[in-house]
């Protein structure tokens, strides 16, 4: 903060903690701002990207569980909101979401790393006094976003905003006494922390999200290739070869669909055994005091790291945590284990029994169906032999006279 200070006179010399406000923030903002600037590239757009965020505040926390898109007019060489437009929506929000009541908590746009612009405090001035007095403003950073590591931070700041006195660099931080004929307060931005938390509903729309990312893949028309013919006019044999084989490794959707499942689960694999290979080495490398109960921990460590030994620097957070994690086990673990494996044994052959008696319901349904066909066959077989043996009795004559015929 303090470097982005010394840059951009917007940013506030002040500590992010002293205002005491903690921001959470839902994944639903995330797939709406990204889906947004997604659409804004495709089509080439050239306007600001801007909207707002609504959610709740509690005390010093505020969540920001929602967010639209806004309509800004150029007025003056500035990027101001459509206010007739901006209330009618903002009025339309508040009505769907009313249990619990959410109200705009601030706005987002894109900026770079470096922090607030002069070209935000329109919209932010606009938003202070027309809506909210302690609106926050959400910087998305697309040069941020291309990072795909594992565990990076997540390519957005959110700001705070209060009103400051300008002070030299060297009067900073003293208290002074208010005179007249100082120069006047300016809006200044400060860094807030926040926190990612995710609901239900919105764990059911990540997973749906990420299940439909696997085909999610922009579908191009094969091109219609001329066959190349040779001096004779006959298409080389190999090219033809080379394009059924082609198609025969064309994937279904649900193929498609499975893979991308599969996918996702090997990545959470490897991100679990990553992380408890790291867990290993860290424990494995604990100074020796911390290993065995001979020595206490203390000295032993501190001189090992001060030599520049390879040892890990104790953290007792740390082996906290995996103590309790390990403690934790014991609950995960089943205590009867021969009786937990009868029990699924039990379970499974239940399952088992569940898929015969289902097979054995469609056997009979198709059995009772080949049996109706039969049924209809030889009924119609039977019928057409009486219709020939009738038809050959009329043929004999007075020796075996037909139904309803005249003996004369």
């Amino acid at each position: 903060m303090e470097m982005s200070a010394d840059t951009n006179p917007l940013i506030s010399s002040q500590k992010s903690s002293d205002s005491g406000l903690q921001a959470v923030l839902h994944p639903l903002v995330l797939l709406t701002i990204s889906d947004y600037i997604t659409r804004h590239a495709l089509r080439e757009q050239t306007g600001p990207i801007v909207g707002a965020l609504i959610g709740q505040q509690n005390g010093r926390e505020i969540t920001i569980e929602h967010a639209f898109e806004c309509a800004t007019l150029a007025k003056d060489e500035e990027v101001i909101l459509n206010a007739d437009w901006f209330t009618q929506r903002l009025d339309q929000m508040r009505q769907i979401h009313k249990s619990p009541q959410l109200d705009l908590v601030g706005w987002y746009t894109v900026l770079p790393r470096s922090g607030p612009t002069p070209s935000v405090l329109p919209i932010h001035n606009y938003l202070l006094a027309e809506h909210n007095e302690s609106s926050l403003l959400l910087a998305f950073h697309p040069e941020e976003a291309v990072d795909h590591s594992i565990g990076s931070k997540l390519p957005l700041t959110i700001y705070e905003s209060n009103y400051e006195v300008d002070e030299p660099k060297l009067d900073q931080g003293e208290d002074k006494e208010m005179r007249d004929g100082e120069p006047p307060l300016k809006l200044k931005f400060r860094e807030l922390p926040y926190s990612v938390e995710t609901g239900e509903a919105e764990m059911i729309s990540m997973d749906f999200i990420a299940r439909g990312a696997g085909t999610a893949t922009v579908v191009e028309p094969r091109e219609q290739k001329q066959p190349s013919e040779d001096a004779k006019g006959k298409q080389p044999e190999r090219k033809v070869e080379e394009e059924a084989e082609a198609d025969e490794y064309v994937l279904s959707r649900d193929d498609e669909e499975m893979i991308a499942a599969l996918t996702a689960k090997l990545n959470a694999v490897k991100m679990l055994q990553s992380r408890i290979n790291l867990l290993t080495t860290y424990l494995e490398r604990l100074p020796p005091s911390y290993l065995t109960t001979d020595n206490p921990p203390g000295a032993e460590g501190a001189e090992s790291n001060a030599s520049g030994s390879p040892h890990t620097i104790p953290s007792h957070t740390i082996l906290r945590s995996v103590q309790a994690l390990v403690n934790r086990l014991s609950l995960i673990v089943p205590s009867n284990t021969e009786a937990f494996e009868q029990e699924m044994l039990s379970e499974a052959n239940d399952v088992h029994l569940m898929g015969l008696l289902n097979d054995i319901m469609q056997s009979m349904t198709e059995v009772r169906g080949v049996g109706k066909k039969f049924e209809v066959v030889d009924g119609a077989k039977n019928h057409n032999r009486k219709v020939m043996d009738s038809a050959m009795a009329g043929d004999r004559g007075a020796f075996m006279p037909g139904a309803g015929d005249l003996n004369i």
